[in-house]
């Protein structure tokens, strides 16, 4: 895996540029999506820290569909459960962070930007499980298909293929 600061100019263009296409794609998407359901949650916050895993850092485990995907979406509904069981904030934000890197421990699915979406949901006092499929999952989904297509047109192997 080559670290995005031993990259060339080149590299590094190719990952801001893909990061800028694929959030385009995906949040023009979601807030279409969002749309037409009348929903005004279409937006997942961290959503810019996983393009970073998967347009600048595409080789990492941590950028994987599977990590992306399941990381977010199980910690989303990591802190949406323990906001309904602790109602203190100050006490729910720790419990639900380290309960969904826990989680992600246990599903194989380490997506740092994960463990934020658990804290966003505690401070956004967000209490419906929807939140979670719409926009965390699918948003998730929508930025791995992103990655995959711009990774084909420009040469760069994405998702990593086990050997």
């Amino acid at each position: 895996m080559v670290l995005i600061f031993n990259a060339g100019q080149s590299e590094r263009f190719r990952a801001v540029i893909g990061a800028f296409i694929g959030l385009m794609l995906v949040l023009t998407t979601a807030k279409y999506l969002g749309e037409l359901n009348g929903l005004d949650e279409w937006l997942m916050a961290s959503l810019g820290a996983s393009a970073l895993l998967v347009f600048a850092l595409p080789g990492s485990p941590m950028a994987q569909p599977w990590a992306v995907i399941a990381g977010n979406t199980l910690s989303a509904l990591v802190g949406i459960s323990v906001l309904h069981v602790v109602g203190e904030p100050l006490l729910a934000m720790p419990l639900a962070a380290s309960i969904s890197i826990l989680g992600m421990f246990v599903l194989r699915c380490l997506h740092p930007p994960a463990a934020a979406v658990s804290l966003i949901v505690v401070l956004g006092n967000v209490m419906h499980y929807r939140y979670a499929f719409f926009p965390v999952m699918i948003d998730s989904a929508l930025l791995i298909l992103a990655g995959a297509a711009y990774g084909n047109l420009t040469g760069k192997r994405y998702p990593n293929r086990p050997n």
